[in-house]
């Protein structure tokens, strides 16, 4: 199989693909290297929403042959992705369904870096600058030598200088203000990151409310 490849290969390599199980029900989110793996390896097929937001299943083969006629008709899609082989154009499923796989995510939002980070938009929350994630840390807003907590409720993400200057000491004591207080969210960080972006927009057709709180990867 030729390796993913674009006009801006980071950009789409970096997209994400939801993943439902055999009956239908969201269990992942995946990058797209990995999506084409399954689809080419027939573990998975394409879940594309159509008009009157039915949707339609696709094999590799015939995915590849409807992103041909789109491609040479210039039917593209607005938000959609393209990958390019040596032999062929292929449109980036947003959606793909697993063909031998039946278990459903558990029913927990997991306190960890990656949802805090999704939680607080990869913003310091004293200096207020977005960061990559290489370059924020988890602070602890009261700190551990005060027995602080490592929870929802008091760990901020902070870029590495605010760090550094807040070090061991609470906010009052550094003289430094949080731009909000944290919280634990009510829904998933990730999820809602991700719904917020117009290409993700046919994922709704599949995620009702009750995966709101539910890792999905």
């Amino acid at each position: 199989m030729a390796s993913v490849a674009g006009n801006n290969p980071v950009s789409v390599i970096g997209s994400s693909v939801l993943v439902l199980n055999r009956m239908y029900m969201a269990v992942h989110v995946i990058n797209v290297r990995r999506a084409i793996a399954l689809l080419f390896r027939e573990l998975a097929e394409v879940i594309h929403i159509e008009e009157n937001n039915r949707y339609a299943n696709y094999d590799f083969v015939s995915w590849q042959e409807i992103s041909a006629l789109r491609a040479e008709f210039e039917e593209r899609e607005s938000n959609s992705d393209w990958i390019r082989s040596v032999n062929f154009e292929l449109q980036v499923p947003r959606i793909i369904r697993l063909l031998h796989y039946d278990k459903v995510p558990k029913q927990r939002l997991r306190f960890n870096r990656r949802n805090v980070f999704a939680r607080d938009r990869n913003r310091c929350q004293y200096c207020g600058g977005h960061f990559p994630t290489s370059e924020l840390s988890l602070d602890h807003v009261v700190p551990r030598s005060h027995n602080g907590e490592t929870s929802w409720e008091n760990i901020v993400c902070c870029c590495v200088r605010c760090n550094v200057k807040k070090g061991g000491r609470t906010p009052q004591q550094a003289n430094m203000h949080l731009i909000r207080q944290p919280v634990r969210p009510k829904h998933s960080p990730l999820l809602a990151m991700k719904l917020g972006n117009p290409k993700y927009e046919s994922w709704k057709t599949f995620l009702s409310n009750a995966y709101w709180s539910v890792d999905l990867k």
